[in-house]
């Protein structure tokens, strides 16, 4: 194969975007076909892109035009969808989480390794972002030295209607999780949670504070605060024995109007990780072109969603839990 023909199944916000940048132009891919349970989006967003939709995930899956599968339906949808994908034998790239339950998650991984081959990313696009490769790589480098504390922060401007403390956990945490594991490349051992009063603006839900420590001690602390009023806002610093790397917060340009000198923050997360979402489709595709899978795996998806049943647990019994860890199987390796 030359390129890549994708289909995706869910055109809401993530899979509308998603197509957008395809339709754009990602090396190596094109998409060809969009299913959505509500059929007149998958109708609008194919005719407006000039491919096909899909009466079904089932025949999208099956479709033999159609050589990988994103997944960006609701939560709940993930893991059947990924199953369905591993037995037909085709990749998949799912957004996070990569299932509704750890539970899921480790059938997925059963189904992947019973194939005996990586097909599974999930979609932790931060893996992708510039700054958090450079925050890596500086750690890489050793001459930061033994890191200490991970500190986070993320902040969205409203939360949506559905969203309960407890998802404030399970689906907006997840990022962190994962790029915890990934800047300082172990396992997140322990889990503690801290929830200050609702606010006025959300009084259904609580923001987070999430405490972490990974195998060897760092201590990774997380704000989720899903109510900020003012933007999208993700920050994080790694400080180390010899000195600290962090994200830069500020975008190119500044502002100066009406009394105003800064910056514009972003209603939501797609204007941050935009170049994210696309290097990441770009290294997807690429993988499955040379066989050499890259981003999040199926296990790292896992291995995130135990980390939020540990945190979970820790918010509703206000103790230290422990993580439940499992050996990773040689796929992973």
């Amino acid at each position: 194969m030359k390129e890549i023909r994708i289909g995706i199944i869910g055109t809401g916000v993530m899979g509308a975007d998603h197509a957008a940048i395809l339709a754009d132009g990602v090396a190596n891919a094109r998409l060809v076909a969009v299913q959505d349970f509500d059929r007149g989006r998958a109708e609008n967003v194919a005719v407006s892109l000039g491919v096909r939709a899909a009466a079904d995930a089932d025949a999208l899956i099956s479709d033999p035009d159609v050589d990988a599968v994103m997944v960006c339906s609701p939560d709940g949808t993930h893991a059947a969808l990924a199953l369905r994908a591993i037995a037909a034998g085709k990749p998949v790239l799912v957004e996070k989480p990569l299932a509704a339950s750890s539970e899921d998650a480790e059938a997925i991984i059963r189904a992947e390794v019973a194939a005996g081959k990586r097909l599974v990313q999930v979609g932790f696009m931060r893996r992708f972002d510039a700054g958090y490769v450079e925050m890596k790589q500086a750690l890489a480098s050793g001459e930061l030295g033994r890191p200490l504390f991970l500190h986070c922060v993320h902040r969205n401007a409203v939360g949506p209607d559905y969203l309960t403390s407890e998802l404030v956990i399970a689906n907006s945490a997840g990022h962190e999780f994962d790029i915890a594991r990934y800047l300082l490349d172990e396992e997140i051992t322990s889990a503690v949670v801290a929830s200050p009063p609702a606010t006025r603006n959300a009084p259904n839900r609580q923001p987070q504070f999430i405490l972490l420590q990974t195998a060897s001690g760092v201590v990774v602390d997380i704000e989720v605060f899903t109510d900020a009023q003012y933007g999208y806002d993700v920050r994080a610093e790694l400080v180390c024995e010899d000195g600290t790397v962090a994200l830069d917060p500020s975008p190119a340009t500044t502002l100066r109007a009406k009394g105003h000198d800064g910056f514009r923050t972003p209603a939501d997360w797609r204007p941050r990780f935009r170049q994210a979402y696309r290097a990441q489709l770009e290294a997807w595709t690429a993988g499955i072109l040379t066989q050499t899978p890259s981003g999040s795996s199926a296990w790292d998806g896992y291995m995130a969603m135990l980390v939020t049943k540990a945190c979970l647990q820790a918010w509703k019994t206000g103790n230290r839990v422990a993580v439940e860890l499992t050996a990773k199987p040689s796929l992973y390796q």
